[in-house]
């Protein structure tokens, strides 16, 4: 009979989200310069502290609701799809954007928003959503949401390039505070 994971699939996956994006080096891996990871390393690092096995982390995969990770086409690679803070190349593509595009954030980060603009922090990107109500759910992580309407097709006539990851997030360098205004344009 198997054993039971002392941590859950969705703690588990958060814990490969910070060793895949942040901190390899926590479990004794490296990624390459386009963010993957030797799925055989991963799971032996992982088992160091609990059982896992390569079901556990296809089900990861699979099953996880912001499809945070990619495998290669036979499975000995893995890596997130976008978040990283360490320099990593995922191979994005330029992308053109639609009109507008949207950041949930929180309230308690309004203020230096609105005076220097929407930063990366300690990220590659900015993180944008097609959709109003996906940035308020993620603004919803901060307690009380705030959203912001970027003028993404604007921005991009300006010059600033937008890459769109695997999973639907786009993604862009920085959102200066003319390009945005509170809730919509409209």
């Amino acid at each position: 009979m198997r054993e039971v994971n002392t941590m859950s699939l969705k703690e588990t996956s958060k814990f490969i989200a910070l060793i895949l994006r942040h901190k390899p080096e926590e479990i004794g891996i490296a990624l390459d310069e386009h963010g993957w990871a030797n799925v055989d390393e991963l799971i032996a690092g992982i088992s160091k502290n609990q059982p896992f096995t390569m079901a556990d982390l296809e089900e990861i995969v699979r099953t996880d609701e912001k499809q945070r990770y990619s495998f290669n086409e036979d499975k000995t690679l893995i890596r997130a799809n976008q978040g990283h803070s360490i320099p990593v190349d995922v191979e994005l593509e330029a992308v053109e954007p639609p009109k507008y595009l949207y950041h949930g954030t929180g309230v308690k980060y309004v203020d230096s928003i609105e005076e220097k603009g929407i930063l990366p922090k300690s990220r590659l990107y900015v993180h944008l959503s097609s959709d109003y109500h996906t940035a308020e759910k993620v603004g919803s992580r901060h307690r009380k949401p705030v959203v912001y309407c970027i003028s993404a097709e604007k921005m991009a006539k300006d010059g600033y390039v937008f890459y769109k990851s695997v999973n639907g997030v786009w993604l862009t360098k920085e959102v200066p505070t003319k390009y945005f205004k509170r809730d919509s344009f409209d």
